[in-house]
């Protein structure tokens, strides 16, 4: 949360310093008309990084991947979330759709996984735009270094997803019974879900070249906002640019929604380039609407439905009165009560009466033996 609070001060900052009107000057160029195409080619792209998720599960319903996608970057971009908040809140958003949760928390571990190595690509693609357009620019080495790191960890993120979980259920099962036998257990199902998604290499490749694809496709959402605001930089230019401000934006993963870091970055990198600070921060704003646009309505949509949820949950714990039978007018706890009162009456006067009859029978009998006696006598 503090990081997010240094990030928006540092956000206003920038603004006032390079001067409100001359950041406004590019976001009034655009226009409501270039906004709009912004928006349509990310609502696209979503849509189709949704399809690579449901590639990896086969049998699942078009939507549902492609929501659960919506729900995790509005997560991502919107909530005072890390990016693995906003993971957790895409898989739950396909576990309400009817995916068990098994299969949404190991195919979203994939798809990020194979999404991470389409992004190392694209950065890969973005470094060598960068050394064909600027062979002496300083910031390609360290690139590169950050680029190989990545790279191993990655790889190594793969290797616990394919080996850890045995070792890990190894471990768990030397504490015995309880927790760790639960845990064990879960860890293996897990396990398991995760081997079968690796099992199908076609749809493992489709994926990865889908959110590849994807990468590529994001510059078009600068290239159309830069020409609206009349900076028409190339294609190549700008793939450079992109590429080395999302894997600044990766990097600082911990910061809710990278506030702070995109602006900045979009400044250097832009000022290598010819992007005016203005421009280059216009541009940053120009992103955030677009995600406060698209991912607002997904946010109150998953929340209606998680409260629609709730709410049924509740009330299907409630116990149910049922209206005697018989009973007209009357609310049901007058008229049970009413019941219950005469049923008493009843059983008391009926008692009093058996009573009067026994005194009666035992006067008769001993009046009768005495007229017997005396006609004895």
């Amino acid at each position: 949360m503090l990081a997010a609070v240094v990030g928006l001060s540092l956000i206003a900052a920038l603004v006032f310093h390079f001067g409100p009107q001359a950041v406004a000057r590019p976001l009034i160029a655009v226009g409501w008309t270039g906004f709009a195409m912004v928006c349509s080619i990310h609502i696209a792209l979503m849509a189709a990084m949704g399809i690579a998720w449901g590639m990896l599960m086969p049998g699942t319903r078009l939507w549902v991947p492609v929501w659960g996608r919506l729900v995790r970057d509005s997560g991502s971009e919107l909530m005072p979330l890390s990016q693995i908040g906003g993971y957790v809140l895409g898989a739950r958003a396909v576990t309400l759709a009817g995916v068990d949760g098994t299969t949404a928390t190991a195919s979203t571990i994939v798809d990020v996984t194979l999404e991470l190595f389409g992004q190392l690509a694209y950065t890969a693609l973005g470094l060598s735009c960068l050394i064909f357009v600027k062979p002496d620019a300083a910031v390609a080495a360290p690139v590169a270094a950050g680029l190989a790191v990545a790279a191993l960890l990655a790889a190594g993120f793969v290797v616990v997803q394919r080996r850890g979980f045995d070792l890990f259920g190894q471990f768990a099962r030397v504490f015995g019974r309880g927790w760790a036998d639960k845990t064990a257990a879960g860890a293996a199902a897990l396990h398991t879900a995760l081997a079968a998604i690796y099992r199908r290499q076609e749809r493992v490749f489709s994926c990865f070249a889908l959110h590849l694809a994807c990468w590529i496709a994001s510059t078009v959402e600068a290239w159309v906002a830069l020409r609206f605001a009349g900076v028409p930089l190339g294609f190549a230019t700008l793939l450079v640019i992109e590429s080395l401000l999302y894997a600044a934006r990766s990097m600082a993963f911990a910061i809710p929604n990278a506030v702070g870091v995109q602006e900045g970055a979009y400044i250097l990198l832009g000022a290598s380039f010819g992007l005016t600070p203005e421009t280059a921060l216009a541009l940053s704003l120009l992103k955030r609407a677009r995600d406060l646009t698209i991912g607002v309505p997904g946010l109150v949509a998953w929340q209606l439905l998680e409260s629609g949820r709730l709410w049924r949950r509740i009330t299907s714990r409630l116990p149910k009165i049922e209206t005697p039978v018989g009973t007209t007018g009357a609310p049901p706890a007058s008229a049970g009560c009413g019941d219950g009162v005469m049923s008493i009456v009843g059983v008391q006067r009926d008692e009093t009466m058996l009573r009067d009859n026994a005194t009666r029978a035992l006067r008769l009998q001993s009046i009768s033996e005495k007229l017997t006696i005396n006609g004895r006598e």
